[in-house]
Parts: structure tokens; C-alpha cells; sequence
């Protein structure tokens, strides 16, 4: 996952309005969002590669969501998958306190990542790169592959549409799915220095990318009301299909 813009007890029909997009290698062998039957109540899409997932939610309320952080050059190599710091979460019954902590003391196993996380009603972040332990207050939020709030293009634009999306009482997903579709380049000079070069730094600005082997492979929308009604919906692009899931959590 490499954008995430979402609304956070900010809307008085739900209290979670989030979109997000995964961009990955085309290649990357990946399983479209589905009720996991190796753990019980977790719904998310699957990377076959190292068996984690980017995003997911389960029927107890629980919700985790990572994205990566980019910096280059690599200078280490990581035998620790970032996408089971969400599974695992997902099949755990610690408080989002309680998994700060277990983060905190592997922080040093994982390449860079930022993390979304907790009970729906108590969402907590974390970065191995910066913020260790943020509790998260009612607000517009986003997050791509810097630390949350970093004002990136895309995170800045997606978060003034999220901000007009939900000033209507009702929300549609599809203005939703359109704003994740954006795939208008930053302005060279708002482009972040993440050391992959500026020719790179423009492909990669977009809310939506697209390149022959790396880009946007699905986006995702995910509602949950005050009582704590889910709707989520994934739209894939490689391969092409789509879903979607409504249930309510305990």
C-alpha cells in the first residue's frame, strides 16, 4: 500500500471513511481481498510472496493498514516481511498499546514502514523511520511512503478532496474510487528527494501509477459506520476484478 487518505471520527455517519491504493510489482504473485480460512474473521487481500497483506480488517473491530517507507539507496537487506505486522495484528487480542510495544522492540527487523492500527475506535500509528506510539485524534489524515502527514502532492491534494468528500451527509465510494484514480504528476517543485532520481520521482507522484512493470495493482475503499456497519469494496487493475464485503463487527 503506498497511499492512504482517510477521515477519522470526522463524519457524523461514520467514523471511518478510508481509500487507499496499492502499488506493487506487476508480477508479484497476490490474492484479491477474501475471508482468510487460515485465520478466522480476517478479511484482506493476500501477498502470496511472503503470505502478509498491505490492509485488513476483522469482525472483532480490528483494523491495520502499512505502507512503506521509501528511501534510497537500500543499504540492508531485510528478512522480515512488513505485510505480517498487519496480519499478525489482525489475529491478535493485544490492545493497540500493547502492539506498539511488540513493534517498538523489532522496530530494527523491518525495513521502513508506516503502520495504521487498533480497535476501529481507538486507531493508533507507528513508523520504524519516526513516530513511535501516536494515538489518533478525530481528523483528515494521509499517508504514502513517508511518515503520516508528510505533505507529499498526492497526499495533500487527496486530503483536501477527502476533506470536501465529507462535508456531504451521505458518501459516495465511487467519488472515492475517483479520487484514487487521480494520476495528475506533482509540480517538480513539490517532488520529495527520496534518492530514486527526479525522472522516477515524477512517475511515482501520481495518486494512481502506471509503469510496464510497477504501479497502482488495486484500490481500496473501506466505510465503517457508528455502529459499526463495514462496507469495504477493492477494485483490482492486475489482474483486473473487483469485490465487496459489507458485514458488521462486534
Amino acid at each position: 500500500m503506498c497511499l492512504i487518505l482517510f477521515s477519522y471520527k470526522s463524519h457524523s455517519n461514520y467514523k471511518l471513511i478510508l481509500a487507499a491504493n496499492r502499488d506493487e510489482f506487476y508480477a508479484r504473485p497476490t490474492l484479491a481481498m477474501d475471508w482468510w480460512k487460515d485465520k478466522e474473521g480476517v478479511l484482506a487481500g493476500r501477498d502470496q510472496e511472503k503470505d502478509g497483506t498491505w490492509m485488513g480488517i476483522n469482525k472483532n473491530a480490528r483494523f491495520a493498514a502499512l505502507t512503506n517507507y521509501r528511501q534510497m539507496p537500500i543499504t540492508e537487506k531485510f528478512n522480515s516481511s512488513r505485510g505480517l505486522l498487519v496480519s499478525e495484528f489482525l489475529s491478535t487480542d493485544d490492545s493497540a498499546q500493547e502492539y506498539t510495544k511488540t513493534l517498538m522492540q523489532h522496530s530494527a527487523s523491518y525495513d521502513g514502514y508506516n503502520l495504521i492500527f487498533g480497535p476501529i475506535d481507538n486507531l493508533h500509528y507507528f513508523s520504524n523511520k519516526g513516530t513511535q506510539g501516536l494515538e489518533l485524534e478525530p481528523g483528515i489524515y494521509g499517508v504514502s511512503n513517508h511518515l503520516l502527514n508528510t505533505p507529499w502532492p498526492k497526499v495533500e491534494s487527496g486530503k483536501q478532496r477527502m476533506l470536501q468528500l465529507i462535508s456531504n451527509e451521505e458518501v459516495d465510494t465511487d467519488s472515492l474510487f475517483d479520487m484514487l484514480e487521480n494520476r495528475d504528476l506533482g509540480e517538480d517543485s513539490e517532488l520529495p528527494d527520496t534518492g530514486v532520481g527526479l525522472e522516477l520521482e515524477r512517475l511515482l507522484s501520481p495518486a494512481f501509477i502506471k509503469s510496464p512493470e510497477y504501479g497502482t495493482r488495486c484500490s481500496s475503499v473501506l466505510l465503517v459506520d457508528w455502529e459499526n456497519n463495514v462496507t469495504f469494496e477493492e477494485r483490482s487493475y492486475v489482474p483486473e476484478g473487483a469485490c465487496k464485503y459489507q458485514f458488521q463487527m462486534a
